[in-house]
């Protein structure tokens, strides 16, 4: 979709003549929605947006000027209408008596908002990272009580400004004098660290300034008072935690130069996250912390969906942890004030089929022909093969639903649309299911006069299923397909009738991860009710995620996600909302919502859980795009020409984030609409040429 709205941009004045071929009945894949009993939203999984995604906010705050939605009629009309901070974040560790404890961090407001033009020409950059990761560790410092028991903070005098030289001398004599095992003279060592990145020249290897050693010192100086703590310190715990990944991880980027190397943060992707950080020196109390758990959960990172092998590639992690900690704008995260689909996929339709942009909507890739001739010097796609998944009454399909002046997609198609639509709806046609394998018909573009160029957006997992072509065609492709892990995931979400404060939560509304498995995600989106349309008081909603193991069959695995999430409220929710807990191992099944049924005849116990709303993503084009360590460098780009007329746009493409997620998207569209127009720049796709 990034790449239909550049395409169709009035600058290229209608060089471009687009029309977008989809499965089934909404645009979106993992990011569609809709909208099912009593309007209520309904997600492929929990979509949070970052305040780093300058290239998606970017596209989105465009989008919506352009719109030009009429506040009196819609609800949402401007971008930060659709989208809000989000600043409460949390992760959970198991306390030495083994119980679940989060730990809840709220985080400043970034400067300026995502979107925003950068602010300088190169603004990320190796150094700077590690600037602000040692000032990261002096704010930790200060907050950890560094003073003795009873003794009073005494404030910092202002240290004077000192060149190269004098920054070099004041570490020696700190290292001479061995007072880092010291509290202040801890901090005073952090402090000079911050002061001699931003000094010196060149990035030093190991060995070659005083810079190494103080760092090293500084590192057994804080691994020492995370080994010393006592069990009942949990809060001070976590904070020398991140001080040591902190500390490790800049140990790591000096070690391997990465500032130097010209393959950047990339250098590093043969290695697991974990991997990297224990062999740069992190602690294992560390490594086993919620915080490590959390990056790993925020990106699925579990090979064929096993919790018991997490794998990410190291470079990927650490770019993205910095960019996530560092660079992010306004806000650490952001949410959505509806469903994804209702505010980023209905505006994009909106404006892209006012330009003009042609939606083919019921067209299922069956195959993509490729055809090398002697009047090209690469291979071509001839023509594409698509099943026509339902015929129309009408020349197009009208996706959009309005709910409350909102235009959304609907959890269904309508049928009404569609020719015997009655009978599709009854016999229970699955658009959107690979197993589905019923079709009205079959239609075949051809090169010339159906299309000049394509760009392929479907997802990595579904590319041997329909482009065995492309495949036969071109060896990198293979080895990108064999290489471009995906991972299954589940997913639930829960109406209930008390607020979070009567279920026993007692903090602010909440991101959390780390938790328990099967679902070690929770998100809580009371934000949305308003957004919805429930005649019985509804006053919490919550969502949660994780991955889905490959051991469940495609048939089976909504059974097992609803399974799944039955134990999980049973066994687990209660470390997390104690009230919501009627006895050991019973959740309070009352508590759930429950719309469209009488009120003397609603189901009960476990059966309560059926109105509720859940879903297994086995299918190809729903499957999360890891970054497992080995693979990056197997990702083919936008920009890469294997084919003559072909093209891709995808998460799982090399963007120079390579992690999945929307800024990925964004940014491959970004990319592909240049391979194909030369427009946008690619100096103004931010952090594409992030180290």
């Amino acid at each position: 979709m990034t790449t239909a709205f550049e395409l169709s941009r009035p600058e290229h004045r209608g060089r471009f003549e687009v029309t977008v071929y989809q499965m089934g009945f909404r645009l979106g894949g993992k990011g569609a929605s809709g909208r099912g009993v009593a309007d209520r939203i309904e997600e492929h999984g929990l979509h949070l947006w970052m305040g780093f995604y300058d290239n998606a906010f970017a596209l989105m705050r465009e989008c919506y000027a352009e719109l030009e939605r009429d506040p009196q009629r819609c609800p949402i009309s401007t971008w930060q209408q659709a989208f809000e901070p989000a600043p409460d974040v949390a992760v959970v560790d198991r306390s030495p008596r083994g119980e679940w404890a989060p730990w809840v961090a709220h985080f400043p407001p970034g400067r300026g908002l995502p979107g925003d033009p950068p602010t300088s020409r190169a603004p990320f950059s190796v150094r700077g990272y590690l600037v602000q990761a040692a000032g990261l560790v002096v704010e930790l410092l200060r907050s950890a009580k560094l003073h003795p028991p009873g003794a009073a903070a005494q404030p910092l005098e202002p240290r004077p400004l000192l060149d190269a030289a004098g920054v070099i001398e004041a570490v020696t004599r700190l290292l001479r004098l061995g007072v880092l095992a010291a509290p202040t003279g801890l901090l005073e060592g952090v402090e000079l660290l911050s002061r001699a990145l931003q000094t010196l020249g060149p990035l030093p290897l190991p060995g070659e300034t005083v810079l190494w050693p103080l760092l090293e010192q500084i590192s057994a100086a804080s691994r020492r008072n995370l080994t010393r703590l006592v069990d009942d310190q949990p809060d001070l715990q976590r904070v020398w935690q991140v001080i040591d990944l902190v500390l490790t991880i800049m140990r790591g980027i000096l070690a391997h130069n990465l500032a130097a190397d010209p393959r950047g943060f990339d250098a590093i992707n043969d290695y697991d996250w974990i991997e990297w950080l224990r062999r740069h020196g992190a602690t294992e109390q560390s490594l086993r912390s919620g915080f490590v758990r959390g990056i790993y959960d925020l990106v699925f990172a579990y090979q064929d969906g096993d919790t018991s092998r997490p794998r990410l590639a190291a470079g990927v992690a650490l770019r993205g942890s910095l960019r996530m900690f560092f660079t992010y704008r306004g806000a650490l995260f952001w949410r959505m004030n509806a469903g994804m689909g209702d505010v980023v996929f209905a505006p994009l339709y909106e404006i892209c089929k006012r330009r003009g942009v042609r939606f083919e909507f019921f067209h299922r890739l069956r195959e993509v022909e490729v055809v090398k001739s002697a009047r090209r010097q690469l291979p071509h796609v001839a023509s594409l093969v698509f099943d026509i998944q339902a015929k129309l009454h009408a020349p197009e399909y009208e996706p959009l639903v309005n709910v409350r002046g909102l235009p959304c997609w609907p959890a269904q198609a309508d049928y009404d649309q569609l020719e015997a639509g009655p009978r599709l709806r009854d016999e229970g046609w699955q658009f959107e299911s690979a197993l589905e394998s019923r079709v009205a018909g079959q239609r075949t573009l051809d090169l010339g006069r159906d299309f000049d160029m394509v760009v392929l957006g479907i997802g990595v997992a579904a590319i041997p299923h329909c482009c065995k072509q492309l495949l036969d065609h071109s060896p990198r492709w293979r080895r990108m397909c064999e290489h471009g892990e995906t991972a299954a995931t589940q997913a639930f979400q829960l109406w209930l009738r008390e607020d979070m404060a009567q279920l026993g939560w007692p903090h602010p509304q909440i991101n959390l991860s780390g938790f328990v498995e099967p679902f070690d995600t929770w998100a809580d989106m009371r934000h949305l009710i308003p957004r919805e349309g429930w005649k019985r008081e509804v006053r919490s909603i919550a969502y949660f995620v994780s991955v889905l193991p490959d051991t469940a069959s495609p048939g089976t695995a909504s059974d097992q996600v609803r399974r799944n999430a039955i134990d999980f409220l049973n066994l687990d929710i209660g470390a997390l909302w104690p009230n919501a807990i009627a006895a050991p191992g019973q959740f309070r099944w009352e508590v759930l919502a429950c719309e469209g049924h009488d009120p003397d005849r609603e189901p009960e116990g476990e059966a309560r859980f059926d109105t509720q709303f859940w879903l297994a993503n086995v299918n190809p084009t729903d499957r999360y795009s890891l970054s497992v360590p080995g693979s990056i460098q197997h990702r083919i780009s936008p920009l890469d020409l294997d084919f003559d007329n072909l093209t891709v746009a995808g998460d799982w493409t090399a963007t120079g984030l390579d992690s999945g997620c929307v800024e990925s998207a964004v940014m491959s569209g970004l990319l592909a609409a240049h391979a194909l127009s030369q427009y946008p720049p690619l100096e103004t796709i931010v952090g594409y040429d992030h180290p």
